[in-house]
């Protein structure tokens, strides 16, 4: 696997659109920040957000006066490189395991 983002937020920004396929931002920054149960500083979520749109992860798009958010192809193949090679982490069987 090649580096995809080395930031979490990011990525679970990408996985949150790959379930979603489109979300305004508002709801996107909601729906993490229910995920993480805290509040996220909206300069950050942005910062992060820009920086996927500007990497083409993420596309951008006027709704009405709405942004609305969709992963690129680029994207759906990250989040689908990074779940392979999570799955492998953490497979009970897996040979990088060590019982340690």
């Amino acid at each position: 696997m090649t580096q995809w983002l080395q930031s979490g937020r990011r990525r679970d920004i990408c996985a949150l659109l790959y379930d979603a396929g489109t979300l305004r931002g508002q709801r996107l920054k909601s729906e993490l920040e229910a995920a993480y149960d805290t509040r996220i500083d909206p300069t950050a979520f942005h910062g992060s957000l820009n920086a996927l749109v500007d990497h083409g992860l993420v596309a951008e798009e006027r709704n009405g006066i709405h942004d609305v958010y969709r992963l690129t192809d680029a994207g759906v193949d990250g989040v689908e490189s990074y779940y392979t090679w999570l799955s492998v982490c953490v497979a009970d069987d897996s040979p990088e395991r060590s019982d340690a």
